[in-house]
C-alpha cells in the first residue's frame, strides 16, 4: 500500500474527482488503482475564495514496486507505514507479581491503565474525584448554583480536566511509534466518532468524552483493573535501601489505608497542588517550569468563521473555524491564543475554595454561539517566580484569589470589554457579545487581577491580532479572567527510564508532571510510561 500525501482538491470536489486526482498524481490508468482510503484530511484556507481540502491517502495499486520505483526521492509517495501498536511486554499467564498503581484517571492515567491492563498487569487506579457521571453533576453544581466540590470538579475526577474541554486530539509531539494512533483507535473503540482517525484536527467534545471514559473503564475492569474513586493519596512512603537509593514503598490513602506498592505512575494533572507539596516535602525532585497566564476571550463564532473562511463560512465540511495567533510584545513577553474552542463556552474551572479560574469547552457539534480561547502571556521561574520549586503555584493562587474578589467573591468571574480594556477603564455594560461563563460575570477592570506586564502585553497584542483576524479586537468583545492553569507550573523530573530522577518506582507522567500539554500528548506519555513500568516489572 502507498501513502500519498499533500494532494489538494477544491472544497466542493466529488469522490470521483478524488479518484481521478490520485490517478493523475501517480500517472496510472484508473484500472490499476484498487482502493483509495483517506488517512488524513485537512484544509488550506490561505486563499479564502479558493479554500482547498488537503489529503493524505492510502492507495492500493497493481504493481506497487513499479510505482514506487518511479517516485524514488518523492516525499509524498511512499510505502504506507505500519501504525499498528505493538506491546513491549506481556505478563505471564497467571501473573501474581506486584500490581502497578496509577494515580489519576485523566487522559494520561487512563491510557496508562488501559495499556497495563492489556499487558496483563491488572493495575489499580486511584482517583481522588468521582466517577465521570457523578463528577459531571458536581461540576454543574458550581456552574449553576455556585457550589464548589473541591474533590469533584473540572480538574478532579474520572476523565481529568480534558473531559470539560473541546476534546482536541492533535499535538505537535514527535511520535515515531505512532502511539497517537493507538490513542485514537482506543477512543474509537470506546465510542468516539470514526472521523477522529482521518481529520487533521480531530476533536470529540465533552458529552462524547463522558461516555468514552465510562466505556474504557469497563474495558480496564474486564481485564482485571481496579478503580478506587473518592480516594486521595495523602503521602508517599519512601525509604533509602542499603546502597542509599530511594525507593517507593507504598501510599498513605485518604481512606486511612496504607497500600504497599513498588511501582506507581503519577498522572495527577496540573492542578494537584497538594500532591506537589507532599512530593516536595518527601524529597522527590521537583523543579519550577514556565507556563502562561491571562484571560479567556470570546467572539461570536460567525465573526471567526467569516474572518477565517470568507465566503466559504458556514460550509459544513469546514465546520466552525479556529485560529492560532501569537505576538512578541515589546516588553519581551509572548502573547498567544491557547486552547481555542470553536462554538463553545467559557467555564468555571477552579478546584479550590475562594479562587476563580476560567477554561473553555465545546461539544462535538461546536454549535454554540460564541468562540473562545485563552489569551495568555508567558511566565518563567527565572523572571517571575524565582527561589522555590512551588513558587509558580503561589503565583497562580494569588491571581485566582484576586479574580475571586474582583468577581464579587461568589464564583462569578471578572470580565471586561476589549474597548474598555484598551482604554484603561472598567466596563459597566455589555455590548454585542454576551459572555457564556457560568455562574456569571461581574463587569470590572481585569488589570486588578493580572500582573502589569500581562496587561501591557495583551494591550499591545490585541490590535495586532485584529489585523490578522478581523473583528478580534472589536470593542464589544468580552474578556473573562483569569486563565492560570494553561499547564503545570512544575516538572517532576525523571530519567531515561522514565522513573523519578531520585526515587525508584515512581513514574511521573503527563501534564501534571510537566511532560505533556493536552489530551493526546498526555495519553501518549501515559502509554510510554506504562511501557517503561511493564518492562521493569516483567521484561519483554
Amino acid at each position: 500500500m502507498l501513502r500519498l500525501t499533500d494532494l489538494s482538491l477544491p472544497l466542493d470536489h466529488t469522490p470521483a474527482d478524488l479518484d481521478a486526482a490520485v490517478a493523475t498524481r501517480l500517472d496510472l490508468a484508473p484500472s490499476r488503482i484498487e482502493r483509495v482510503a483517506v488517512f488524513r484530511r485537512g484544509n488550506d484556507a490561505r486563499r479564502k475564495n479558493a479554500i482547498k481540502l488537503v489529503y493524505a491517502l492510502d492507495v492500493t495499486v497493481q504493481d506497487e514496486a513499479e510505482v514506487l520505483a518511479r517516485f524514488v526521492g518523492d516525499p509524498h509517495v511512499r510505502p504506507t507505514p505500519d501504525t499498528a501498536y505493538k506491546f513491549v511486554a506481556r505478563a505471564p499467564e497467571g501473573y501474581a507479581g506486584p500490581r502497578p498503581v496509577v494515580i489519576g484517571a485523566g487522559p494520561c492515567g487512563l491510557l496508562a491503565a488501559l495499556v497495563l491492563a492489556q499487558m496483563g498487569l491488572r493495575p489499580i487506579i486511584i482517583e481522588r474525584g468521582k466517577a465521570v457521571r457523578e463528577r459531571t453533576r458536581d461540576t454543574w453544581g458550581l456552574w449553576r448554583r455556585s457550589v464548589l466540590d473541591a474533590e469533584s470538579n473540572v480538574q478532579f475526577g474520572e476523565g481529568g480536566a480534558g473531559t470539560f474541554s473541546d476534546g482536541k486530539l492533535y499535538s505537535r509531539i514527535k511520535d515515531p511509534r505512532h502511539l497517537g494512533r493507538k490513542v485514537l483507535t482506543e477512543f474509537v473503540k470506546a465510542g468516539a466518532p470514526d472521523d477522529i482517525l482521518t481529520e487533521a484536527h480531530p476533536h470529540i467534545g465533552t458529552f462524547r468524552l463522558v461516555t468514552m471514559v465510562m466505556a474504557m473503564r469497563e474495558t480496564i475492569e474486564s481485564l482485571g483493573g481496579e478503580y478506587r474513586f473518592g480516594t486521595r493519596v495523602e503521602d508517599f512512603a519512601i525509604e533509602a535501601d542499603g546502597a542509599g537509593v530511594r525507593r517507593l514503598q507504598g501510599l498513605h490513602l485518604s481512606t486511612g489505608e496504607f497500600l504497599p506498592v513498588s511501582h506507581v505512575i503519577l498522572a495527577v494533572g496540573h492542578s494537584a497542588r497538594d500532591t506537589f507539596e507532599v512530593l516536595h516535602t518527601r524529597g522527590v525532585h521537583v523543579e519550577a517550569k514556565p507556563f502562561a497566564i491571562g484571560v479567556r476571550i470570546e467572539h461570536p463564532q460567525s465573526w471567526i468563521d467569516k474572518a477565517r473562511y470568507g465566503p466559504c463560512a458556514g460550509n459544513p465540511i469546514l465546520g466552525a473555524a479556529a485560529y492560532a495567533i501569537s505576538h512578541k510584545a515589546t516588553n519581551g513577553r509572548t502573547v498567544y491564543s491557547f486552547c481555542m474552542c470553536p462554538g463553545g463556552r467559557v467555564v468555571a474551572a477552579t478546584s479550590e475554595e475562594g479562587r476563580v479560574v476560567t477554561n473553555g469547552m465545546s461539544q462535538y457539534s461546536r454549535a454554540e454561539f460564541n468562540a473562545n480561547s485563552g489569551l495568555v502571556v508567558d511566565v518563567s521561574p527565572e523572571r517571575d517566580f524565582p527561589g522555590h520549586p512551588l513558587a509558580g503555584v503561589a503565583l497562580q493562587r494569588r491571581l485566582e484569589e484576586l479574580a475571586f474578589a474582583a468577581g464579587g467573591s461568589d464564583y462569578k468571574a471578572p470580565a471586561q470589554k476589549v474597548g474598555d480594556f484598551l482604554a484603561g477603564r472598567p466596563s459597566s455594560e455589555l455590548g454585542a457579545v454576551v459572555p457564556s461563563y457560568q455562574p456569571g460575570v461581574r463587569l470590572t477592570a481585569l488589570e486588578t487581577c493580572l500582573p502589569d506586564f500581562v496587561t501591557e502585553a495583551i494591550r499591545e497584542a490585541l490590535p495586532v491580532f485584529g489585523r490578522q483576524v478581523p473583528g478580534y479586537d472589536h470593542p464589544d468583545v468580552v474578556m473573562t479572567g483569569v486563565e492560570t492553569r494553561t499547564s503545570s507550573p512544575i516538572r517532576i523530573t525523571r530519567g531515561k527510564d522514565l522513573q523519578s530522577l531520585n526515587t525508584r518506582g515512581l513514574y511521573p507522567a503527563g501534564e501534571g508532571a510537566g511532560y505533556a500539554g493536552g489530551i493526546l500528548s498526555a495519553a501518549v506519555d501515559g502509554i510510554r510510561v506504562a511501557e517503561a513500568l511493564a518492562l521493569e516489572l516483567v521484561g519483554t
